[in-house]
């Protein structure tokens, strides 16, 4: 396949569940063209094929710029857990570092971009992670991008590097047995594989319609195994 057939895409967020998820799909793909932003090395998965940028996040921006990307995938985010139950650094991570991206890709011209989300994120959510989930989302639309896809996926299940979370272990081994309940409207509530998430930013990536366009469980799990229709 020639350069210009292939899809220019940068992902932000290559060290975490979905990131590395999406590193791997591409090593498959030969009509992507990917670039990675990560604060540190990472080990790549075999047949892997991309470039790594590693820059201190405050340079972010500045890579952004120099990389000038029509497709951006921000796959970033921690818990409350993470950070040891500091709200304020769940938001400069989940909120003003997104935000930081996203200004920065506006800037150079990207076109489209994919945010990794939550089920649930609602600006007005009592919940504290979903109302900053929530406002990030909302804030990334404001800034007018022609195309914003924002995915909002369920409990992610996979392996992730770093420190255990027992909480969400259990989740992932509870899930597959109370997925099969959750019907109707509910179904957006269902957990969803990371490689499967992966595929459908995938899928998405380089799509030309306009406009915001959401994405739950379901959808994702239609994204992966049949593409966009």
């Amino acid at each position: 396949m020639s350069e210009p057939d292939r899809v220019p895409l940068l992902l932000v967020g290559a060290t975490g569940l979905i990131g590395t998820a999406v590193i791997a799909a591409t090593a498959a793909r030969a009509d992507i063209k990917l670039a990675a932003l990560a604060r540190r090395e990472v080990s790549l998965p075999a047949g892997a094929r991309l470039e790594m940028l590693v820059a201190d996040p405050a340079d972010w921006p500045a890579a952004i710029a120099r990389a000038r990307p029509v497709t951006l995938v921000i796959a970033l985010g921690t818990t409350i857990a993470a950070v040891g139950g500091d709200r304020q650094a769940f938001r400069a991570v989940d909120h003003d570092l997104v935000l930081d991206v996203a200004r920065a890709a506006r800037a150079a011209g990207t076109r489209q971009v994919i945010l990794v989300s939550s089920v649930g994120a609602d600006p007005d959510a009592r919940n504290f992670y979903l109302s900053v989930k929530g406002e990030t989302e909302a804030a990334v639309n404001h800034m007018g991008f022609s195309r914003l896809d924002i995915l909002r996926p369920g409990l992610l299940r996979g392996h992730r590097s770093g420190p255990p979370r027992p909480a969400e272990r259990l989740g992932q081994i509870i899930a597959p047995l109370i997925d099969p309940l959750l019907r109707g409207g509910l179904a957006r509530y269902r957990s969803v594989r990371a490689r499967d998430v992966a595929t459908a930013i995938l899928a998405l990536a380089g799509q030309q319609g306009r406009g915001r366009h959401v994405h739950y469980t379901p959808d994702i799990h239609s994204l992966a195994h049949h593409g966009l229709t």
